[in-house]
């Protein structure tokens, strides 16, 4: 092909459609990731990715039986993909919008994590103190839209002061859950899933038992205030930590939320030392 046809097929209309095509099909992937990103669906996607090829080794390697096996499962794939992923597909419907294109990943940094936990850390050693009962759930990588959305909508800054009045027994948003979301509260009174383990201790009340559910269900940190004690633990990873004292619980936050959720497990090793583990 002589260079001139070359200029010719460039200047052809159709190649810049087909340009633009490739790149808005490739933005839309993008934007999707973007969505799915830290959501159950990331999750269940992989699932449904290794069963096939699973499907394809078997029948590679004349493994019959399991072949047929993976044969008659693979055709409930699209009614398991609506059952289980249908919060995430109306979320994603919803978002569907001039947000969904124009969204970022509007991340936090590492300054103004530091000036939200110094309230948080404030607010949490009154509480403490005062014997007031606390949840506040930190959210990481996993979207929490779904316990966000069984609360009260908010979107404030994270002041002491707010933590107070939320958790404070005379309001009507104490006994639920504050949630943190990139730095702000997005909302308080949210519910939280109850852990389902069937020993857990009996010392373990509801509130404890919200925060190990939620920890279980997403990669989330979650800090609680004994009632009855007054005593500061943290849930993560389905793992409860208690026995913190103020001066240690913002370092041991800031590890936590600093970190990469392939971290978590080297920074959980840390936190254990100044505290009972559940």
């Amino acid at each position: 092909m002589e260079f001139s046809q070359i200029l010719t097929g460039v200047r052809n209309s159709n190649f810049w459609v087909g340009i633009f095509d490739i790149f808005l099909v490739a933005f839309l992937i993008y934007r999707l990731l973007l969505l799915a990103r830290g959501t159950r669906a990331v999750q269940i996607l992989g699932g449904l990715a290794t069963l096939f090829v699973a499907l394809i080794l078997s029948r590679r390697l004349h493994l019959d039986t399991l072949h047929w096996l993976l044969q008659q499962i693979l055709p409930l794939g699209p009614v398991a993909i609506v059952i289980l992923l249908y919060p995430e597909l109306r979320h994603a419907l919803e978002e569907f919008g001039p947000r969904f294109w124009t969204r970022s990943l509007n991340i936090v940094s590492r300054a103004d994590t530091s000036d939200m936990l110094k309230e948080v850390v404030r607010a949490v050693e009154k509480l403490s103190h005062e014997k007031v009962g606390a949840l506040i759930v930190f959210e990481r990588q996993f979207r929490l839209d779904q316990i966000i959305e069984s609360g009260t909508l908010l979107d404030a800054e994270v002041t002491s002061s707010l933590l107070l009045t939320l958790f404070y027994k005379g309001t009507s948003l104490h006994d639920g859950a504050v949630l943190i979301r990139k730095g702000k509260i997005a909302a308080a009174g949210c519910l939280l899933p109850l852990t389902d383990r069937p020993k857990v201790d009996v010392e373990v009340h509801t509130r404890h038992k919200a925060a190990l559910g939620m920890s279980e269900n997403s990669d989330a940190v979650v800090l609680i205030v004994s009632e009855e004690t007054g005593t500061i633990s943290l849930a993560v990873n389905g793992k409860l930590v208690r026995g913190f004292r103020a001066e240690t619980l913002r370092e041991r936050l800031n590890q936590l939320l600093q970190v990469t959720h392939s971290d978590l497990e080297n920074v959980q090793s840390g936190v254990d030392a100044p505290a009972q583990r559940t």
